[in-house]
């Protein structure tokens, strides 16, 4: 399980991830692995809501590092399989410069 404290700012059991064909091809899409995208959520991600882009499901974008310390940008959901929550990412790409930077200086505050 893993423990998500950053996002709204509530204490969440997470139990792994949500994996299919469609996810897994879309994540991919952009050069990153499974396991990258699943590091990212092992550490300290900033997660923001989106709720702009779906009104049948509650969207969230996270940015932070994955273990090898490239930084990504996860967009993901929460679905409840067999009574528990999982993460189902919808897409993955790594960070452009710009966003590096602004996360950067998010983290120093």
């Amino acid at each position: 399980t893993y423990n998500c404290t950053h996002i709204h700012r509530l204490h969440m059991i997470v139990h792994g991830f949500d994996w299919d064909k469609g996810n897994k091809t879309k994540c991919q899409r952009h050069g990153l692995t499974l396991e990258e995208i699943e590091s990212v959520f092992l550490g300290q991600p900033f997660v923001l809501t989106n709720e702009k882009h779906s009104s049948l499901e509650e969207r969230f974008h996270a940015v932070g590092e994955t273990a090898a310390g490239r930084y990504a940008y996860i967009v993901f959901t929460f679905r409840l399989r067999t009574e528990e929550t999982r993460i189902r990412p919808i897409s993955a790409r790594f960070m452009h410069q710009k966003e590096i930077e602004h996360y950067e200086r998010q983290r120093k505050k």
